[in-house]
């Protein structure tokens, strides 16, 4: 399988408010910057999001490092989260229905196509492609006016 490595970031003016996501893709040489954005959002649904539009781009299988500042998104895969909310019937810890599943469910049909591995990176700090994708993002909200 090919191998692909992916940065992702979301950004948010106000939360909720206008809110952008912005990607990095990486294969052998090849780079693609892509980047969308919503009216009206959170934070971390653009995170989630950011990471869907980059494995959307995927024509194969492949194997996939997805770096990402959020908490939310790595620690969903890292800590097991998304195997309890299966287990659960997609309700949390709490037994409440869990937040952002429409974009939790569409993740992880994606995620049953690639091998994917999660890696947190601090955010805004020394990181090129964390700081180009959240630069892509706020890009992104700018456009909305």
């Amino acid at each position: 399988m090919k191998e692909v490595i992916v940065y992702t970031d979301g950004a948010c003016s106000g939360n909720p408010g206008p809110g952008g996501w912005g990607a990095v893709l990486f294969y052998g040489a090849h780079r693609k910057e892509i980047s969308g954005a919503e009216k009206q959002t959170t934070n971390n649904r653009m995170e989630i999001a950011a990471v869907i539009e980059a494995l959307s781009l995927l024509k194969e299988p492949c194997n996939i490092k997805v770096h990402s500042d959020s908490a939310y998104v790595v620690n969903c895969f890292q800590k097991g989260w998304i195997y309890g909310w299966l287990r659960n019937g997609w309700q949390n810890s709490k037994k409440e229905p869990v937040e952002n599943q429409d974009l939790w469910k569409r993740l992880w049909e994606l995620m049953k196509v690639h091998t994917v591995e999660y890696v947190k990176v601090k955010g805004h700090s020394d990181n090129e492609w964390n700081n180009r994708c959240d630069e892509l993002a706020r890009q992104a909200i700018k456009q909305l006016a």
